[in-house]
């Protein structure tokens, strides 16, 4: 949509190449506040009943990516609103941690004006071409896709084989538990 936005100002229809970034970082700032506002009403405690439910998640595992966006939360807000797929998602745990309103509200701000100033204006620039952006675009979301969805897979399996060795220790086969009685001959 934000290279059609660029190319729609370019071609006369009634709003500026300015007016097109400014809409639609305010569009992207509203809608960061309404996840936000979700992570904050679900809040620490309900998201980690919510996430240690889930089969194959660590409550450990939990704690650390708490601790990480605790961390670097305003890094990975900033950053995440030029990353495709987590462009959005990355209100959620701003949310959940509570971070201040005010400094997820710049950081989102300055974040999305910037991904929303590279793509409206290369919409702007290419005219009627304006398609090829959101071919690049595509090309790099379905990048990250790949990548999210292999590093899930990966970490599922490696999961499950943690689960069943951890399994495999909690107790002895009736082999081992018996001992072994040798012959004095």
């Amino acid at each position: 949509m934000l290279p059609l936005a660029g190319f729609s100002a370019g071609a006369g229809a009634g709003f500026t190449l300015l007016g097109a970034i400014l809409w639609c970082t305010a569009g992207s700032l509203v809608g960061a506040w309404v996840l936000y506002g979700l992570g904050a009403l679900l809040g620490r405690e309900r998201t980690r009943k919510i996430l240690n439910a889930l089969p194959l998640v660590n409550p450990n595992d939990v704690v650390r990516t708490e601790a990480f966006f605790d961390k670097y939360g305003l890094w990975t807000v900033f950053f995440g609103r030029m990353i495709p797929i987590f462009r959005s998602l990355i209100s959620l745990p701003a949310g959940v941690t509570r971070m201040h309103l005010a400094k997820f509200t710049a950081l989102t701000t300055a974040g999305s004006l910037i991904w929303n100033t590279i793509l409206i204006s290369a919409g702007y620039a290419l005219g009627a071409n304006w398609h090829v952006v959101e071919e690049y675009v595509g090309v790099a979301s379905k990048v990250v896709l790949v990548l999210i969805v292999a590093a899930l897979i990966v970490w599922i399996a490696l999961r499950i084989r943690k689960n069943r060795k951890l399994a495999g220790t909690d107790h002895l086969t009736d082999i081992d538990a018996e001992p072994r009685e040798t012959d004095p001959e």
